[in-house]
């Protein structure tokens, strides 16, 4: 079974984040995703996201912290899903290897049929930022 590297970009603006709608002929063809790519050999996380951004979408980005890594398998394969925060620097985005793309709130984003490695970014960033956890009664924060 095989293991790929993928590098998924969370690029915020205005209180949105893009993602973007997979290429029909594609596997899990038509799911949203954050975008990004396979990790190629010799390249970093960053690397990956900086190509992957400007080859899929035509957009110049600068990638910050890694939010999560999600490890996920599939029939066939296991995925291990670096996410990074990132933010645009210049371009207008355009769906040059993908099929869409969408600046969604972050509210709607369970709105929007995701693929099965993406989900878990979802509720992530869903409970950490429109649904907090409530602090518990003499709880130290």
């Amino acid at each position: 079974m095989k293991t790929y590297r993928v590098a998924a970009a969370i690029i915020r603006n205005n209180g949105k984040i893009l993602i973007a709608q997979r290429l029909k002929g594609a596997h899990m063809g038509l799911k949203w995703e954050f975008p990004g790519g396979k990790i190629e050999t010799g390249e970093d996380a960053a690397g990956c996201l900086k190509r992957e951004i400007k080859e899929e979408l035509d957009l110049e980005i600068e990638v910050n912290g890694e939010l999560t890594v999600v490890e996920h398998q599939y029939e066939n394969k296991k995925i291990f899903l670096y996410c990074h925060w990132c933010r645009c620097l210049s371009g207008e985005a355009k769906p040059k290897e993908c099929q869409d793309f969408k600046w969604a709130n972050l509210e709607d984003l369970d709105n929007y049929d995701f693929a099965d490695a993406d989900r878990p970014v979802v509720r992530l960033l869903l409970k950490t930022f429109i649904r907090p956890i409530p602090p518990q009664p003499g709880a130290f924060y």
